[in-house]
């Protein structure tokens, strides 16, 4: 693997770990609030967001592997 396809593994890597720490995060607190629907909404959208990303970066990942 070339030092350039090992850097952009790392950094989509990274980026998955973020996306997910942030999607957790996002739905712990959502799931914490009480008496706020809209923030609890907004949240929630937040971590859908986040979900859609997650997906995105594994499917990355896989090709860059496969390459």
């Amino acid at each position: 693997m070339s030092d350039e396809k090992k850097k952009l593994e790392e950094v989509l890597s990274h980026s998955l770990e973020v996306e997910e720490n942030l999607m957790r995060t996002y739905l712990i607190t959502a799931d914490n609030i009480h008496g706020d629907d809209e923030l609890k909404n907004r949240l929630e959208n937040f971590a859908e967001g986040n979900a859609k990303r997650t997906d995105q970066l594994i499917e990355e990942l896989k090709e860059l592997k496969d390459k």
